[in-house]
């Protein structure tokens, strides 16, 4: 069994041993320090960063009194040197200072298009293709108008239309958008040569025909169409004629229904009150009385109607119809030969209600009637 003694050496070793392996405490910062250090470096860094950026100031913009290279609508100004910017397009650079040109916003380092111009140019070229193509529409319609314009002719309508509606516009605006106009007037117009060989423009003809009043078109239209139009003028006529003929008809047969009733009714109560020994009736009526008696003024002149009403008395065989002379005269008479009455009374004032309604109803054929016979007459 070891000593105590021989065992003490040994622990000593081995904790020598354990203490080189291990570095001693407080050498590194604990895990809170580190934290801090962190956060301090990076608010620093942005700090440095952010004061870069404040003190890097743009390159000022180049004169526009440089190079100078120009195109119809859009100056451009170029500057050779690296110290400055070169002056965007559509811009002024003064003393490195940005100002744009009438018509354009600046926007960042930019000019850019204003509203403005691009409405006001775009409502003028709409009044001048109008002016334009109604001229050539006139002349389609055969009227004396002009047709080809020349680029003079059209700047100056443009000018016109512009000094009308350039509210809000300087005189670089009102350039720019007659430019603008100009351009689209190019678009949407044919270029053509006259017979003198000069260059103009002028609305193309499916436009043209567009712009064509209503009453122009539908002229056109007939003349083109002759011949269908007279045919259906005919047909259509024929068509109107036979309904109407059937109309007058029917009009004409219910009126004369109605005076055939009343006929009917005035000879059978003279023929009553005749037989009763009445002195003041007479068993005849004369035609002619009987004639003027039913029928109005208008009536009178249509001999169809009354004609049309002897058709209906001589198929009843309950009516004679005999001559008579009356006063030297000689007369056609009727008379009612049914012996006695062949309804009571119930029954023929039914009949005078149902003539009343069938006349009722038919009021407007009977004054149509009325207006034939005047007609006829």
């Amino acid at each position: 069994m070891p000593s105590r003694s021989a065992e003490r050496p040994r622990r000593r070793r081995s904790e020598s041993r354990w203490s080189l392996a291990e570095p001693p405490p407080g050498l590194f910062p604990d895990r809170d320090d580190l934290l801090r250090l962190l956060a301090v470096l990076s608010i620093a860094a942005a700090a440095a960063a952010a004061c870069s950026l404040l003190s890097r100031r743009p390159k000022p913009f180049c004169d526009s009194n440089g190079d100078f290279h120009s195109s119809a609508a859009y100056p451009v100004y170029i500057h050779t040197h690296d110290s400055c910017q070169p002056c965007p397009q559509h811009g002024r650079c003064v003393d490195g200072n940005l100002e744009c040109v009438q018509g354009f916003k600046k926007y960042g380092r930019m000019c850019v298009e204003d509203g403005l111009v691009t409405r006001t140019a775009k409502k003028i070229s709409e009044l001048l293709e109008r002016r334009i193509c109604d001229q050539h529409a006139r002349a389609l319609c055969g009227q004396p108008a002009k047709i080809l314009f020349k680029e003079l002719d059209i700047s100056n309508v443009a000018d016109e239309l512009l000094s009308k509606d350039f509210v809000g516009l300087s005189q670089d605006g009102v350039k720019l958008a007659k430019i603008r106009v100009l351009e689209n007037a190019e678009i949407f117009l044919e270029k053509t040569m006259s017979n003198n060989g000069v260059e103009g423009f002028k609305c193309t003809e499916l436009v043209a025909e567009l712009y064509r009043p209503m009453t122009c078109q539908l002229r056109q239209w007939i003349y083109r169409n002759m011949m269908f139009v007279i045919a259906f003028g005919f047909l259509f006529s024929a068509l109107l004629w036979i309904v109407w003929s059937i109309y007058r008809s029917q009009a004409l047969a219910m009126r004369a229904e109605q005076i055939y009733g009343q006929v009917c009714e005035i000879l059978e109560d003279n023929a009553t009150n005749a037989k009763i020994g009445n002195s003041d009736y007479e068993p005849w009526v004369v035609t002619s009385w009987l004639r003027d008696h039913l029928l109005v003024p208008q009536e009178r002149r249509n001999a169809f109607l009354w004609k049309k009403v002897e058709e209906l008395i001589v198929e009843d065989s309950r009516i004679d119809q005999y001559p008579k002379v009356i006063k030297g005269e000689s007369k056609v008479v009727y008379e009612w030969q049914a012996s006695g009455s062949l309804r009571g009374k119930s029954k023929r004032m039914q009949f005078v209600a149902e003539g009343k309604s069938r006349a009722g109803a038919a009021g407007g054929a009977v004054k149509l009637a009325e207006e034939l016979g005047l007609g006829a007459g």
